[in-house]
């Protein structure tokens, strides 16, 4: 899959150090898979996705401290990130219309 939105990792761990291996993993595992459906993306990451309306995939990294909410378009194999936060700033947002 081509993740598109780095940019916002690299913001993210600037601000929050401990986060970056964690992120730059994630960001490794998903450019590598070829997901058909969201079955495929809980085969790979099981119980740390939850899926919501319109492709959105909600992964919990680092033991549930880190959220990122990304919108999957499954034909043309592009993961665009939404949203990268803590589960508190996570919490304070609605996830099915981030933009």
């Amino acid at each position: 899959m081509q993740v598109i939105a780095k940019r916002t990792l690299k913001l993210f761990w600037k601000k929050h150090p401990q986060a970056e291996g964690l992120l730059r993993s994630w960001h490794a595992a998903v450019g590598k898979a070829e997901w058909k459906s969201p079955a495929d993306a809980k085969a790979a990451f099981g119980a740390t996705v939850d899926f919501l309306r319109d492709n959105r995939i909600v992964f919990d990294i680092g033991g549930n401290k880190y959220r990122i909410v990304v919108h999957v378009s499954y034909p043309y194999k592009r993961v665009l990130i939404k949203f990268v936060g803590t589960h508190k700033e996570y919490d304070r947002i609605k996830a099915e219309y981030v933009r």
